[in-house]
């Protein structure tokens, strides 16, 4: 009798892509991204349950180890081209990120690759490459950077936590999903790889808005939604410097890099940076955040190597 032959599940081309980026990237390339679904404990056998257990708690360990060393010079944020590739929603997260690490006076330095996506262990920019550790994402940052020892929220009692929440939630449901586009997405990579990636993202954006309700909807329908989101956010920033009065928080590094770049980033219509400047505060916020925190810092800054990465001028 023939031996069985396993099986092995065929690769789509994002995951051998994926695969070839980690291993440019120095990363492992069988790995499990952050993020991934663990493998189920009743589909393990009793030693291989035991060695997961094992695994956990040795990631645990380094995670506290991790934790305990001060945060370095060189720590770096990584995202796509700014001026040829970066998605609208993606500079507004990689924004939100350094405006975070700013107010946490954690210095990081700004590189721009045209594989960001996929050098990141997620697939989501930015990410930011802090000793032997990566982490992606505002939220995950957020910790990261927590159990360092610094935190902008600590101050906040648990009622202002969940309202802070609250509202993070309604800018990335509302504000995120409106600044997706689509064409400059893989035009640094030649033809045929551009036209296959930039099918590619679209086919994952049209997902995400069917996902969560937005596929029928109409601009104008989508411009009613951010303007509601706008006017959320201008009353319950009011007269106040930060959404929590004197101290800022990750929710005004989340809005500052959503609607800064809505309204610095220069897209076939105006409709949408205009919705933004209907709200005086808000307007007034962005530039606050930008004089405190980007303006007049060395050459080494994350303002600065934005900029650069950018080619033009902040907020003005």
């Amino acid at each position: 009798m023939a031996p069985a032959r396993r099986a092995t599940a065929a690769q789509s081309p994002r995951e051998s892509w994926r695969r070839e980026a980690g291993r440019a990237a120095g990363r492992a390339p069988d790995a499990r991204p952050c993020g991934a679904a663990p493998v189920p404990a009743c589909a393990l056998s009793p030693a291989g349950l035991a060695l997961r257990n094992m695994s956990l708690v040795a990631e645990a360990f380094m995670n506290q180890l991790a934790a305990a060393e001060p945060w370095p010079e060189n720590a770096a944020l990584y995202q796509q081209l700014k001026e040829d590739q970066i998605l609208l929603s993606d500079n507004a997260a990689s924004l939100a990120v350094q405006a975070f690490l700013q107010m946490c006076n954690l210095p990081v330095r700004v590189v721009c690759r045209a594989n960001a996506e996929y050098m990141s262990p997620s697939g989501k920019v930015p990410f930011i490459h802090v000793g032997n550790q990566v982490v992606s994402e505002l939220g995950p940052i957020v910790q990261f950077v927590k159990a360092k020892g610094h935190s902008l929220s600590d101050g906040l009692d648990e009622v202002q936590k969940a309202e802070m929440k609250a509202y993070m939630e309604l800018v990335n449901n509302m504000l995120l999903t409106a600044e997706i586009t689509h064409p400059r997405y893989g035009s640094p990579y030649p033809w045929p790889l551009n036209r296959i990636l930039s099918y590619q993202k679209q086919w994952e954006i049209r997902r995400k808005m069917k996902a969560i309700g937005w596929a029928g909807k109409t601009l104008e329908q989508v411009l009613e939604d951010v303007d509601q989101c706008c006017q959320a956010l201008s009353q319950r920033l009011g007269t106040q410097p930060y959404f929590f009065n004197k101290q800022p928080t990750e929710l005004d590094a989340l809005v500052f890099g959503h609607l800064f770049t809505i309204l610095t980033t220069q897209l076939i219509t105006d409709e949408l940076s205009e919705k933004v400047k209907n709200y005086g505060n808000l307007t007034a916020f962005c530039r606050r955040i930008e004089q405190q925190y980007f303006e007049g810092h060395d050459k080494d800054s994350p303002a600065t190597a934005s900029a650069r990465c950018a080619k033009r001028s902040l907020l003005r």
